[in-house]
């Protein structure tokens, strides 16, 4: 009997899977592109029914790192890495650290075509343990000069992004007042509501964790049950978890008039886009939305200005989503068209210019 794979079609330039020899943990290192410079994209720790599960993600997942990199104009390739835990798996510290290790020593094999960085699941201790055995690592802790946790730059590319959308399906960027569904209180996702809920948003928020339903409380937003949250109305839905969640019942269902959120690949499948656009709700693709993170991390590794003028750029996110409205309503295609337009035609720039000799 065999097992068949659930993966996507393999376009990437190489992909290393291989049991960790300290940890004995399946770690896929997935390099999808090196068209505009060394790859960038985190490292996520992840439980996983299936190790072919976690290397179909770490193929999705790096796919859209070439888009996320090439659509914020930044001179870095898609990659990513990913660390399988089998179901009911807990690490301790000496299993974790030896996870890590054995990460190190794969992004190290790679030759310096991809850098790694934290992720869900991940921390930048871990990326400092990381360091030991690679130099192609960025987002080490502050402690020890590096550019430190990326979750802040990312939120503030989301707000920026927020307020975008807003203005399109409102006429006013002001969140003040409006109500906005965040599904998921992880490190971005919890930045963001604390934000909103501080300028008079009308907040609904959930997560896996029931843990998380003290912020809820704090923060005077109503809590709803996780599979739930996409039937609350609102003016904006932000997926802020794990990808996948709007599958065509949830975007049937979806009770709001805007999609904008920083979680990776939040649509099932890509034709989601369509379904929601037939409906009349705007969709922000991710990838763009999400893109702060990672402009942070890559002009601070290359020392690309000064730290305020790179948070500029990253606060630029909100005037790029407009542009790319802008060129989605005049062409007549979803935002997604038009982002995965503008990725593309900076990949084929790349692929023109003659490599020296």
């Amino acid at each position: 009997m065999t097992h068949t794979l659930p993966l996507p079609d393999l376009t990437h330039e190489r992909v290393e899977v291989t049991t960790g020899p300290r940890s004995g943990l399946v770690i896929t290192v997935a390099l999808h592109s090196s068209a505009l410079g060394s790859a960038l994209g985190g490292a996520r720790l992840w439980t996983y029914p299936h190790w072919s599960d976690a290397v179909g993600d770490a193929l999705r997942l790096s796919a859209a790192m070439t888009l996320k990199n090439a659509a914020a104009g930044l001179d870095a390739g898609g990659g990513k890495s990913v660390i399988c835990l089998p179901p009911g798996t807990t690490l301790d510290a000496e299993r974790r650290r030896a996870a890590f290790l054995d990460l190190g020593d794969a992004v190290e094999r790679m030759g310096g075509l991809y850098r790694t960085a934290e992720d869900v699941g991940s921390t930048t201790d871990d990326m400092l343990t990381v360091s030991e055995r690679t130099s192609h690592v960025v987002g080490l802790p502050d402690l020890v000069g590096g550019s430190g946790e990326p979750a802040g730059p990312t939120s503030l590319g989301v707000y920026e992004s927020l307020r975008a959308t807003l203005e399109r399906v409102t006429g006013s960027a002001d969140v003040h007042g409006r109500r906005i569904t965040i599904s998921g209180l992880g490190q971005v996702g919890s930045r963001l509501a604390v934000r909103l809920a501080a300028e008079g948003a009308q907040l609904t928020v959930t997560d896996v964790n029931p843990a998380k339903r003290h912020l809820a409380a704090d923060l005077g937003a109503e809590w709803t049950e996780p599979g739930t949250e996409h039937l609350v109305t609102a003016d904006v839905f932000v997926p802020a978890g794990i990808g996948g969640l709007l599958d065509a019942e949830v975007i049937d269902a979806l009770a709001a008039r805007a999609v904008c959120g920083p979680a990776n690949n939040p649509l099932a499948h890509r034709s989601g886009a369509e379904r929601l656009a037939a409906r009349g709700i705007l969709y922000a693709p991710d990838f763009v939305v999400n893109a702060g993170g990672v402009i942070y991390l890559d002009l601070e590794a290359k020392q690309l200005g000064t730290r305020a003028e790179i948070m500029d750029r990253v606060a630029g996110i909100g005037d790029a989503l407009r542009a790319l409205f802008d060129d989605a309503s005049v062409q007549g295609i979803t935002p997604l068209d038009a982002a995965e337009q503008r990725a593309a035609a900076r990949l084929r720039a790349a692929a023109a210019i003659p490599v020296p000799a």
